[in-house]
């Protein structure tokens, strides 16, 4: 198993292979539906979002002692109309669960990016490799706001690589 660490950048993510598992270190952000949407539509530039990692979740609340709640993947294809536009302004990487539209698999492979999947239904599980977790942008959107979660050793197999070769597609 490979460990890597943020940034990702370009040249880290053209040593993945699809279905390759991988053990994430560093600093990833959390966006969902309604995050994208407005990163979108604000047309600002995306600061610290430079080969940066996204994470579709939307965690719920920490319980006492605890950095977060449960934190599992949501389904990828409810970004994808977001995620061309995303990585062409930096981002390099997403996590998710499901497949993704031909649309974002050219744009993977134009942006050299990469997707990956991890554990559906595991959340309580996957908030255990989250070490630090600060809520960073649009605050009033609850879970569905852009969390800045700092991760150790988490749990990914790449979806998608950066020749865009799918997992889906084998």
């Amino acid at each position: 198993m490979k460990k890597i660490n943020t940034p990702l950048t370009r040249e880290k993510i053209k040593e993945l292979k699809r279905g390759e598992e991988v053990l994430l270190s560093g600093i990833i952000y959390t966006a969902r539906d309604q995050a994208h949407k407005r990163l979108i539509q604000e047309k600002r530039p995306l600061p610290g979002l430079k080969d940066a990692v996204i994470y579709y979740c939307g965690p719920t609340p920490a319980v006492k002692g605890k950095v977060i709640g449960s934190c599992g993947p949501t389904t990828s294809s409810r970004m994808d109309e977001f995620t061309p536009a995303l990585l062409k302004k930096g981002v390099s990487a997403m996590i998710g669960k499901g497949r993704r539209s031909g649309e974002v698999i050219q744009a993977i492979k134009k942006y050299g990016a990469v997707y990956f999947l991890t554990y559906a239904g595991c959340g309580a599980l996957l908030s255990k490799y989250i070490k630090k977790s600060t809520v960073v942008a649009y605050k009033d959107l609850g879970p569905e706001a852009i969390y800045k979660l700092e991760v150790k050793d988490f749990p990914l197999i790449v979806g998608i690589d950066a020749t865009g070769k799918s997992l889906y597609k084998v």
